[in-house]
């Protein structure tokens, strides 16, 4: 966990606790159905923590699978988030794939507008 303050214009970072992936035993997203940057970490105690934002939140948890997919393969829980925006297989879930959800979007858009505007007799 990293202290972060500024002092003038300069950004200061402080190392206040650390935690080893291996002692990790679930990560909880609290409500997988609403957009909150809250959740908790169990380890022999359990941290209640808050991301930048919901999306971080999801990035963070998604980086810890990862890691522990690479490098651990211990049995490793992730609760109470949505899957469809935890799983690499969605194109929802990486942000490098961002221009296929805006043409995805775009093309539904597209097909409204043409419906709108044909002229059923």
């Amino acid at each position: 966990m990293v202290k972060h303050w500024r002092v003038d214009r300069e950004e200061k970072y402080e190392i206040v606790e650390k935690w080893f992936l291996k002692d990790l035993e679930m990560i909880d997203g609290k409500e997988a159905d609403t957009d909150n940057p809250y959740f908790d970490m169990h380890f022999h105690k359990v941290y209640n923590m808050e991301a930048y934002s919901c999306a971080s939140k999801y990035t963070f948890a998604r980086t810890l699978n990862k890691l522990n997919a690479m490098y651990l393969k211990k049995d490793f829980k992730v609760v109470n988030f949505d899957d469809t925006y935890l799983n690499d297989d969605s194109i929802w879930s990486s942000s490098n794939r961002d221009f296929l959800v805006v043409m995805r979007v775009c093309f539904y858009a597209s097909n409204l507008l043409c419906l709108s505007l044909c002229r059923f007799s």
